[in-house]
């Protein structure tokens, strides 16, 4: 069975940080690049940041460019985002997608189109992240 499962959501004040983890399980997790997107409170879900498992590539949104980053550990099949210095308009749903770039074709494709969530194959459940003022 495929799972992703996001975990270490919480609520925070402005300014802290947290870190988020996207565990992979059924699947060959090094040759999926992992994409993190948010959901706002009545908005769509939209791409956060992108990481590329083969080069450590990051390829942030500008929302978050200078706070978030992303790495992985590759022997636990796991991503992490962290995020620093939150802020209120960062309260969102969380979600990790997996997206298949076992070939170079696949990998130039994603990299120019990761925000676009119909490139993946899976997704996690998500997890709460709530920054107060």
């Amino acid at each position: 069975e495929v799972q992703l499962v996001e975990t270490g959501g919480g609520s925070v004040q402005a300014g802290e940080s947290l870190t988020l983890s996207c565990a992979g399980s059924g699947f060959t997790f090094g040759d999926y690049a992992i994409g993190w997107f948010r959901r706002a409170p009545g908005k769509d879900r939209v791409g956060v940041l992108f990481f590329d498992p083969h080069d450590g590539g990051l390829y942030p949104d500008r929302s978050v460019l200078g706070r978030f980053s992303a790495s992985a550990d590759r022997t636990e099949n796991i991503v992490y985002l962290r995020m620093n210095n939150l802020n209120p308009e960062d309260t969102a749903v969380y979600f990790c997608g997996a997206a298949y770039f076992g070939t170079s074709e696949k990998r130039r494709r994603l990299i120019n189109r990761w925000a676009d969530t119909n490139e993946y194959d899976y997704w996690g459940q998500g997890t709460q992240v709530t920054v107060s003022s």
